[in-house]
């Protein structure tokens, strides 16, 4: 199935093209030593001086180098930037700037009075974001699923069996010569699920959803080579002169009251002694639990997506006692969860946002698409609605992910027509996948396209690419507690504004 005028228009299509693009080399490269080389490439801070003011711009130059020591000619690698302070627990996030010329320019805005000092991180080489590039788009059957068939045989025995499943997409195949192939179409969302046909067991008895082959490898061994993980995430050596950073009656970032349709600029915040001040909006630190569970108080909340979400509700759990989880232990891992509080009248609840999901053997029937789930509510001023997509995306063509996250802005739109005051909060992409099976380059375009479809349509954009990028902790898919308890702070900022 190809995108179609019903999803983005020709023009939306278009401005969602030009938010990913990415310059990469203007040759072949044949070796790795044509690569970018992490123990080459340096940066400098440019007009370093004795002191600066709280509020003004760092910049600083990354001079990208070949493994022979050449400066590159092109651009294309992917940095992640950061200004932070070991003492403080203090840190924030940076842009980058590509030349196109194998320069780029880091900036920062300095948001604390105090020491502080550059990192560089080469997440990719631009020759390994040209290979995540080609093969995102040409491998056809580079990841699937298993569905599982229960029924019974002639002779009346339970018979289970198994066979590769996937989205029906144009460039998404499904491996295995079986015979093809039972459709399980959702016709609202416009979206089918295809399995082969098991070997004796008719369609209609598809059970379970499960994992397959976390990702089939097509590289040739040139690309094995560049994609090796010694140059995966390695932090550059350059200017380590530190920083000092004097304070100012300067006032940086907006601390309006937090209200849909707010921009996320850059930076959009920053950590000190682990605490996350946004630069978004007016946000609060919500430490005692009688807080939380106030400003949640007569709320229906609906969180919808994957494992990182799951955090949040997790979290919420543990923080407010009065909020029991009704999910049997061994249900969980079908995606569906509800947390009551009776004193408050609070309802929280989280599913998945259907498949693909790549989990442990979960009940088909149960994992509904996002839209469908929303367009199921009835919404009002107190309901709240939280969604994330992108981990599990991160293998398929963009115009799959623009199609499923168009169909969600239809069924966003159609709430918010209905009932006006309800609330629909989006948790953005965060970082912490350094492998091909993950990689951050990849979440960081599906998070584009998410931005680019949700630009203009009136809802909160929780931003959590850089809380994580920029934290001292490890970066990890599943963030620690420290960061969670500061994303949750910034939700709860979103439903209860100061």
């Amino acid at each position: 199935m190809l995108l179609s005028a019903e999803d983005l228009g020709a023009e939306e299509w278009d401005r969602i093209q030009r938010a990913v693009q990415w310059g990469g080399p203007d040759q072949q490269n044949t070796t790795v030593n044509m690569s970018t080389s992490p123990n080459h490439t340096t940066f400098v801070i440019n007009n370093f001086k004795d002191s600066y003011s709280v509020g003004e711009e760092l910049h600083v130059t990354i001079v990208a180098k070949d493994f022979t020591g050449r400066p590159k000619t092109y651009g294309g690698d992917f940095f992640k930037v950061k200004v932070y302070s070991d003492k403080l627990k203090a840190s924030v996030f940076g842009e980058v700037l590509d030349h196109q010329n194998g320069t780029y320019l880091a900036r920062f805005t300095l948001p604390w009075a105090g020491e502080a000092s550059v990192a560089v991180l080469l997440v990719h080489t631009s020759e390994a974001v040209e290979i995540l590039k080609r093969h995102r788009e040409t491998d056809p059957d580079r990841g699937f699923y298993y569905g599982y068939f229960v029924g019974k045989n002639s002779q009346g025995a339970r018979v289970e069996e198994k066979a590769a499943c996937n989205v029906k997409w144009e460039g998404v195949g499904l491996p295995g010569k079986g015979a093809c192939c039972c459709e399980y179409p959702d016709l609202k969302a416009r979206l089918t699920w295809h399995c082969r046909k098991p070997p004796t067991l008719p369609c209609h008895t598809l059970m379970h959803h499960g994992m397959g082959p976390y990702y089939v490898n097509h590289w040739t061994d040139l690309e094995e080579a560049i994609m090796d993980r010694q140059y995966v995430q390695r932090w550059i050596k350059g200017d380590s002169r530190v920083v000092r950073v004097l304070a100012s009656n300067s006032t940086i970032g907006q601390r309006e009251r937090c209200k849909p349709g707010m921009p996320t600029p850059i930076p959009a915040g920053f950590f000190m002694d682990d605490v996350w001040t946004s630069f978004v909006c007016a946000t609060r630190d919500f430490k005692a639990s009688d807080d939380k569970a106030q400003c949640l108080r007569n709320k229906h909340i609906y969180m919808m997506g994957d494992s990182t979400l799951l955090q949040w509700y997790d979290f919420i759990i543990s923080s407010i006692p009065s909020l029991r989880g009704m999910t049997s232990p061994g249900y969980r891992q079908y995606g569906l969860y509800l947390a009551v509080d009776v004193r408050n009248s609070i309802e929280l609840h989280y599913c998945t946002h259907g498949n693909p999901q790549r989990r442990p053997k979960s009940k088909f029937a149960d994992m509904h698409y996002i839209s469908d789930q929303i367009d199921g509510l009835g919404g009002g001023p107190q309901t709240v609605v939280i969604f994330n997509i992108w981990a599990h995306f991160k293998l398929f063509p963009h115009s799959y992910f623009a199609h499923r996250v168009s169909q969600i802005r239809r069924a966003v739109v159609d709430l918010l027509r209905r009932a006006p005051a309800t609330k629909v909060i989006i948790k953005t992409a965060n970082t912490g996948l350094p492998d091909f099976h993950g990689v951050d380059w990849l979440s960081l375009q599906l998070d584009q396209i998410l931005r680019e479809v949700f630009r203009d349509v009136g809802v909160y954009i929780l931003d959590v690419w850089q809380m994580t990028s920029c934290h001292y902790n490890r970066e990890d898919v599943h963030p620690g507690p420290v960061i969670i308890k500061n994303e949750v702070d910034l939700l709860l900022s979103f439903i209860c504004p100061a």
